[in-house]
Formats: C-alpha cells, sequence, structure tokens
C-alpha cells in the first residue's frame, strides 16, 4: 500500500468508493482523476486531472477504478495493470467476509454486503450494499452486482454480468458472462445465453 489513493470516476460511485476508503483509514490522501474537465472536487476530494496524466502519479499511489459501466472499467483497468500500477480493492469495515473468501484487485466490497465461506469474488467487481453473496460461488471479473441483490449456495455468475437491485439468485445456478438481470429478477435456471432477463421467475426480453 502507498500513502495516497487515487480514484479514476468522480461520479456517484466514485463518492461511494472514496467513502469506503476513507473508513478504510490506511491512505494520507484520496485524490480523484476524471475526464470530465468541468469537474474540480467530488464528495469534498479534490480532481487532480484526466485519465493522460495516470503516469504522471504512477509511483507514487495506488489506483481504484470507481466506473459504473462493466465493460469501460474492465478497459480502464486493463490499461492501469499493463502501466504496472498498484490497484487496490475497497471492503467497508461493516462488510462481513467469511473464510477462504477470495477477492480480486480493483473489486469494490460496500457496507452490509456479506460473503460466505469458499466464495470466490473476481477483479474489478461492484458488490454493492446490503447484498449478499452465499457459500462457493464463483464471481468472475468486472461483474456488478446491485445493491440488495441476493445469490444462494454454489453460484456462478459470468465475468460482466450485471445483476439489478434487489434480484435473487437460486442455488446451484450458472449465469452466462455479460448477461443483464432486471430489478427484482428471480433466477431459477441456468441462463445460458448473454441477454437481459425479468421478472419471476427471469425470462428472456432481450439479447445481448
Amino acid at each position: 500500500m502507498k500513502k495516497g489513493l487515487i480514484i479514476i470516476g468522480a461520479g456517484g460511485h466514485g463518492k461511494v468508493a472514496a467513502d469506503v476508503a476513507k473508513k478504510m483509514n490506511i491512505w494520507d490522501n484520496i485524490l480523484f482523476i476524471d475526464d470530465n474537465q468541468t469537474v474540480t472536487e467530488c464528495s469534498g476530494y479534490k480532481v487532480i486531472g484526466h485519465t493522460d496524466d495516470i503516469n504522471t502519479y504512477i509511483n507514487d499511489s495506488d489506483f481504484f477504478v470507481a466506473i459504473g459501466s462493466n465493460t469501460v472499467r474492465e478497459q480502464v483497468q486493463n490499461k492501469l495493470e499493463n502501466d504496472g500500477a498498484s490497484i487496490v480493492s475497497l471492503i467497508h469495515p461493516q462488510a462481513v467476509i467469511g473464510s477462504n473468501v477470495k477477492v480480486g484487485c480493483g473489486t469494490v466490497i460496500m457496507a452490509g454486503v456479506i460473503i460466505s465461506s469458499s466464495s470466490t469474488v473476481g477483479k474489478g467487481c461492484i458488490v454493492n450494499t446490503a447484498s449478499s453473496v452465499d457459500h462457493d460461488n464463483i464471481i468472475e471479473d468486472f461483474v456488478h452486482i446491485s445493491p440488495g441483490v441476493h445469490l444462494a449456495g454454489t453460484v456462478k455468475i459470468g465475468k460482466g454480468a450485471w445483476l439489478g437491485i434487489g434480484s435473487i439468485v437460486s442455488n446451484n445456478i450458472d449465469i452466462c458472462s455479460g448477461s443483464k438481470i432486471g430489478a427484482g429478477a428471480v433466477v431459477v435456471r441456468n441462463l445460458t445465453e448473454s441477454g437481459t432477463y425479468v421478472g419471476v421467475p427471469a425470462t428472456k426480453i432481450e439479447k445481448g
């Protein structure tokens, strides 16, 4: 860990990420980078430049990518990794993390999250407020789990999937990469084709 943390993305997700980072009490300074030149601060923290300026700070700071889009977050984080940046994960002190849980770099775990034993969360994921991930889950890279989502045991979520607020996934279910699960949907069978799924039970309404 380095003394300073730079968060890329000074929007709503960046505000929450900064709050988690502050509560972790690791970094002396928290700063932002954002390509919107009209933004000069975020939640009281200074915006010090744009993504073209990253290499100026790469040796002195840790980095976290706070971009909501799974695709864009992946692009930015991959570039940081290729440039040799130190990419950290953010875990809120009020999250409950079970034994033998693995969390990849660049993932944020928000307040009230419960991740049970022997689950794996990949890199660049968002595990949002008050969601729960039960035992033996596999969450692949750059997944977004929205607030209040509940995953039962032995669930696998494919890379880049997005689970809408309050959605539920039953046990022993696989959801393929790139899928979008609508708010409040209940997934009770394997989803093998990328697309948008809504309703109870979740049914595809749009191809991926």
